[in-house]
């Protein structure tokens, strides 16, 4: 419009000037003046046409953009299983005013992924085909029993054992959104290493479906929220505090089991984490706690007062106690994390924690009139983690974790606690067992090889006394550790491993196909053995699991 308003007053111009040539009487010098301003308007004219003539182009091009981005984005829609939002307009292609992140085209994580509304959900997991062969036999399906190894004065020392099964092969779910100024991230992952019935290997080999973990994380700003059932905060990491199995350090073992020296739970919990910058991330939690005295009869109790403490509802865990036992309330742990690059982009984190584990029991003094006490103790632990790309592709990692009372978090394989009886046989306290566990190892990637080795090891410190409430003349020695206690009461197990894993074949749409390998070298000393017996029991072990990891 605003063009031919301007070709308008030059037209009128024009005609003025025409007018005032043909009514005045100056002559040559008045139609002079004429041809030169009629001069200056055809120039105008010329110069506001190549205007319009340029803008014209110019709105043509912008037309074909759009009609370009309409078929581009029409071509990535047809057929995706996500529904489209509203957001989006068909005649501009832009995002409608107010607009969440949620609300745009965002890239698959996955060609399995889905778009539910601003919901994303991306399925994962693996189909495996696991083997292992063991030199002694341990009873153990996929994952070892590190704290049974035979010696080689028993039968199962001289006899070998060998395992084919499916039942490590895992699905798991993430599901991701924005909501407002809210990042929430939901997470479930299960496989098949459930308790099996006693007859799994004769004929179907029926293996149970077990949940490993399931929480939701929500993040909104500087603070992080998380509730459910997750890798414990005790659990070594590679990254920040996330709860992501993928920013663990777990090792690259194929045992189910993990590795001696790794610590770890997958417990029910809640924790808080606040991330003062991109650097730092600190964090409080709960975690569902276990008072925990070891199976194999490895914790021995005060004769007087063994019912109390196992009859009934059992006030004291061995592991198998399906419904858990009392508790006087959550283990609390703390921890802090540092991560940041150092020299060509390589990555290095630091971590520190620590646990605070409440244990007590109840009983009924062993005198007249006596009303029922409680005996309470607070165990307590520290714990670190180094996790440092050293050179490209080769990490160095290592972690530890000590304490009184720590036991149930190496791998349940020690007790964190004894129940000592008084002088008088009247009654009994709460005593904790030190325990100490570390790991140390290198990993290293080359296209599609990886290789690792790692050495762990656990140490648990004797706790025996003699039991004053035992009728016998001479007192036995209870507790953990004494003279005639448990093969299974164990000083220390150590374990070497070496991993190679081979990806044979890698595509983005349809997953991977992967070998993965390990080699293990276990020993397993008890505090007590009896005379003429070995003092270790050994273990060789190999493992070879083929995979298929779905896209």
């Amino acid at each position: 419009m605003r063009i031919f308003s301007r070709i308008g007053l030059v037209m009128l111009a024009s005609g003025m000037a025409l007018a005032q040539a043909g009514s005045g009487s100056g002559g040559q010098v008045q139609n002079s003046s004429v041809a030169d301003e009629l001069k200056t308007l055809r120039e105008a004219i010329a110069a506001q046409q190549a205007q319009i003539n340029q803008q014209q182009q110019q709105m043509a091009q912008q037309q074909k953009q759009i009609e370009s981005l309409q078929q581009e984005l029409a071509g990535k829609t047809t057929g995706a299983a996500h529904v489209e939002n509203a957001a989006l307009s068909a005649a501009n292609n832009v995002p409608a005013a107010g607009a969440t992140q949620a609300d745009v085209e965002k890239p698959k994580e996955s060609p399995l992924s889905f778009r539910i509304g601003g919901t994303d959900f991306t399925p994962g997991g693996f189909v495996d085909f696991g083997n292992v062969f063991r030199s002694t036999s341990t009873g153990s399906n996929l994952n070892t029993n590190y704290g049974t190894i035979p010696f080689n004065n028993q039968i199962q020392g001289h006899t070998t054992e060998f395992r084919s099964a499916g039942q490590y092969s895992r699905f798991d779910l993430k599901i991701s959104g924005k909501y407002g100024a809210n990042n929430v991230l939901g997470y479930i992952e299960s496989d098949f290493g459930g308790n099996d019935s006693s007859n799994v290997f004769v004929t179907s080999n029926s293996h149970t479906l077990r949940l490993r973990l399931y929480w939701v994380d929500v993040k909104r700003g500087r603070w992080e929220f998380l509730g459910g059932q997750s890798w414990g905060m005790l659990t070594p990491n590679k990254v920040g505090l996330s709860p992501m199995p993928s920013d663990l350090t777990t090792t690259f073992n194929a045992d189910a089991n993990v590795q001696v020296g790794i610590n770890y739970t997958r417990a029910g919990q809640f924790r808080a984490v606040f991330h003062p910058n991109d650097k730092f991330a600190v964090g409080i939690g709960i975690e569902n706690g276990d008072p925990y005295i070891a199976p194999n009869n490895q914790v021995v109790l005060p004769f007087a007062f063994n019912a109390q403490l196992t009859g009934g509802v059992p006030q004291v865990s061995t592991g198998q106690n399906s419904n858990g036992v009392p508790t006087l309330a959550p283990d609390l742990i703390a921890k802090m994390a540092y991560d940041t690059k150092f020299g060509a982009g390589r990555s290095f984190h630091i971590e520190a924690g620590g646990v605070l584990i409440p244990i007590r029991v109840t009983v009924l003094p062993l005198v007249p009139n006596s009303t029922f006490v409680h005996h309470s103790k607070l165990g307590t632990g520290v714990q670190g983690a180094v996790n440092v790309e050293l050179f490209k592709n080769f990490r160095i990692v290592a972690n530890t974790l000590y304490g009184p009372g720590t036991g149930r978090y190496m791998i349940g394989l020690g007790p964190q606690f004894v129940v000592v009886p008084n002088a008088a046989a009247t009654d009994v306290d709460v005593s904790m067992v030190r325990a100490f566990d570390a790991l140390g190892g290198v990993e290293f990637q080359h296209g599609k090889t990886q290789l690792a080795a790692y050495y762990g090891g656990v140490y648990f410190q004797r706790n025996a006394f003699p039991d004053t409430t035992s009728p016998l003349v001479v007192k036995p020695i209870i507790g953990f550790g004494g003279v005639s206690s448990s093969q299974f009461a164990n000083r220390a197990i150590q374990e070497g491993t070496f991993d190679w894993t081979q990806t044979f074949w890698r595509n983005p749409q349809y997953g991977a196909v992967v070998l993965v390998t390990q080699w293990s070298y276990l020993t397993r000393a008890p505090w007590f053995v009896a005379s003429g017996a070995p003092k270790n029991a050994h273990l060789g072990m190999a493992f070879v699991s083929m995979r298929y990891i779905i896209p």
